[in-house]
Parts: structure tokens; sequence; C-alpha cells
């Protein structure tokens, strides 16, 4: 949601379609030994001491000001909700992106308690309905497209936040570490950090029937937008036609709004009288929301976000190992393979086994097997990726804490929504807070 974009163009030189397919084909799988990874976080920001209340805008203006002015390493974001979204650089181990990712929020956090503000990792606002905070034709124009749909895309841009875990593309050859087996892993393995990292089972004050709202959104979104391409055949060459086939968000202007149009794919966009430059592929390219997206490296974008300070490194620490540790890559590929045959033939995240994970969490018994032998792989891996006993630790916590008893965080929330059972009727405070009112 927070792609660096320019609100203004510049005279593009035209592309033909041919052009266009290849350099999607070029730039979006980069391939290689495995020597990278990244982590972005998102946070909803609110009160200090009352979570449940947004924090003002002039407020936020304000506090994101200060946070402009601090020497982070990561790059610092507004997505359009006023959601804080820090990004890692590539880094060359997980210990070098844990440790810079933490520096970086301890440094912003200390910012916002002098705002008295807070951050709260949660993948959907459990109170509050959809805000908009920041005013820009790129937000207009992709608010206009989404409603067309329905209410989910505002959702989506102002009430969500997630872990997003960025690996290597992988080697060109095949193997446990090909890019090729690799991406059909990230669709397969997503459903199963979908169903463990489930954390959003509210919405206004309410359960939505959903472990993970959040993801429930991204399937009920355009799927031309949000969903993924057909995993048979080349991913190159998938990923170009899907590219190619979506819809085209908006028309960018250098002033006024921008135009919103109906039914342009950005293929029929390239055999017009007017077509569109190399920015205009960039572009477009920032306006694609699947769950695994291919940018040279794969952005895993379905894990809600986490409870506590450092949620957010189990799942970094548990994805990581999982694609680039080779033992634990061939243990996953070969636990979730099976997976496979719940999908129909249907793409992430609108076929039934996505689904399942989104509502379900790990009590799905096939879901919850799949993870008992996925977690016990990267944290056997962990050790021999240089991972700290605090890492280490964090994730035979979250192990026995969730993913052995068939839970996942959002089981926690719906206790404490309910009082004392996820089944029963219980109060109606949450956090201590009436959410009746």
């Amino acid at each position: 949601m927070s792609d660096s974009v320019s609100d203004c163009t510049e005279p593009r030189s035209a592309v033909t379609e041919a052009e266009v397919e290849a350099l999607i084909r070029g730039i979006c799988f980069k391939t290689g030994p495995p020597r990278r990874l990244g982590v972005e976080v998102e946070w909803l920001v609110h009160e200090l001491h009352k979570p449940w209340l947004p924090a003002p805008p002039e407020r936020l203006r304000a506090a994101y000001a200060a946070l402009r002015t601090l020497p982070l390493r990561s790059a610092l974001t507004v997505e359009p909700g006023g959601q804080l979204e820090l990004s890692s650089l590539p880094a060359a181990s997980l210990m070098e992106c844990i440790g810079s990712v933490s520096a970086d929020l301890d440094a912003v956090r200390a910012v916002l308690r002098e705002a008295e503000l807070g951050l709260s990792g949660y993948g959907q606002d459990p109170w509050n309905p959809p805000r908009r905070y920041l005013r820009e034709p790129r937000y207009d124009a992709m608010e206009r497209y989404l409603d067309r749909t329905g209410p989910e895309g505002r959702f989506m841009m102002c009430s969500s936040a997630s872990v997003q875990v960025c690996v290597d593309a992988g080697h060109e050859e095949p193997g446990p570490l090909g890019h090729g087996r690799r991406w059909r892993l990230a669709h397969q393995l997503g459903a199963v950090l979908v169903a463990a990292f489930a954390h959003s089972p509210l919405s206004r004050g309410r359960p939505t029937g959903w472990r993970s709202t959040r993801q429930s959104l991204w399937a009920a979104m355009d799927p031309g937008r949000s969903g993924a391409p057909p995993l048979d055949g080349d991913p190159r060459a998938a990923w170009a036609r899907h590219v190619m086939d979506a819809p085209v968000m908006c028309l960018r202007a250098e002033s006024g709004p921008w135009r919103v149009p109906e039914g342009l794919t950005f293929r029929a966009w390239t055999r017009s009288s007017d077509p569109p430059g190399r920015d205009d592929l960039d572009y477009h390219l920032t306006t694609l929301f699947p769950p695994i997206r291919p940018r040279g490296h794969l952005e895993l974008r379905m894990i809600d976000a986490q409870p506590g300070d450092d949620g957010w490194i189990v799942p970094l620490a548990v994805t990581t190992a999982l694609f680039d540790d080779p033992e634990a890559a061939e243990t996953a590929y070969r636990t979730v393979k099976p997976l496979a045959e719940r999908t129909d033939g249907r793409p992430a995240p609108c076929n039934p086994l996505w689904v399942a994970a989104a509502r379900d969490g790990l009590s799905d018994p096939e879901l919850h097997e799949a993870a008992m032998t996925c977690f016990a792989a990267a944290s056997e891996a962990l050790p021999r990726m240089g991972a700290t006993e605090d890492v280490r630790h964090a994730v035979a916590e979250f192990i026995d804490r969730y993913v052995a008893r068939g839970r996942c965080p959002a089981d926690d929330l719906l206790l404490e929504f309910h009082g004392k059972d996820t089944r029963s009727g219980g109060d109606t405070r949450f956090h201590g807070k009436d959410i009746r009112t």
C-alpha cells in the first residue's frame, strides 16, 4: 500500500505490448542464490492509554513530522488511514534484519510516546470504521475504484495492518531453492501462514466470523487486483499475463483528480491510440495486491499484524527459515504440496483452502497438521541460520501457545471479547472497553 510513486507524470515514451511483457519478465523475478531478506511492518496508531480511540489527524501530523527527522535505517511511510509502516533495507541475515528494524521501532515508539500515541498490531482495526487520513490523488482514485465493488477496499486502505516478509526469488535452476518451486511454495504455505498468524477476528467491536477479517477483505475484492495468477506453467509468463490483463486503476494527471477508467486492462491500453509509457507500467505494478507479489524478490503479503511489541519477529523468522534453509524449505514444500487439492484449481486468496485459513485459523485439521510440521522444521533451522536464543525462544513460545494447540492470536481476542469462551455469550468488554458504546 505504501509503494513510493510520484503524484505527477513526466512526458512518456510509449511502450508496446511486447516490450511491456519483456519488461515484466525481466524486473519481477530476479534469480540467484537466496542471500537477502526484508520485512515491512505496519501498525495501527491510536491514543496511548485508550487504544480503542484513533488519534486526531492534527496530532498525527505533528508526530509524523517529528518521526521524519529520525535517522532511521528503515523507510518510514504512512498508509491512507494513518497507519505507520517501516520497511527494512535488504539484509544479509535474519538477525541483521531483526536488529535494524527493532532499533528503528524503539526510536519510533519513543517519539510517539511523547505525543501520547501508541502502536497496535492488529490485522484489522477491532473498533473503528475506516477513516481516511491521507488526501492525495493516488488514494482518492484508489478509493473511487475500489468503491465500485463494495466497502472492502476502504477497510483494506484505512483499517488494516500486516507483516510482509520479503525473500529472494531463488535460483534459476530447479531444486528446493529454485524460483519455480519457491513461487509455488509461497502460494501453498501462504494459507498456513494466514491460519497460524490470523489476528483480526473483530470489526467495529463485533466478531466477524473470520479469524483473519483482513484476509477475508482481500478475498472479497476485485480478483484481478488482489488475486494470484494460475500456478501452472512458468511463473514469469503467468505473472506477465496477469499484469497485462489486470484492470488499470487510474490514469495519473499533473493536476486535478486522476481519472478512474472502467474496464480498461493494461493490455488494452498498450493497444490504444494513446499507449502507456514505462513509468505507467511501474505505477500499474504498485496497484496490484496479490498475496505474493513478485518485485524482483517475493513479497509475502498475507500475514496479519501481530500482538506485542516484538510479535512481528516470529512470522519473519519462521517464514525466512522455511524459504532459505534448504532442509526446512524441502520439508515445507513436501508438507504443503497436498494442500493444493483443496484449492479446486483456483488462485489465492479466493480458493477454498485460503478461505478456510482465514475463517478457521488452525482449528482446521489439515492446516493444523501442516503448521505443526512446518513450524517444527523452522524451529530446527533457526540455529543453523544464526538466530539468537531470544528469537528461538519466541518461536518456541508461539508454537507452544498457538500452533501445538490448534490456535492462533485471533483466538485470544475472541476469548477476551466473550469473557471466557469463543462459543459462549460472555460479556461485551474488550480491553476494558464496553464495545457496544
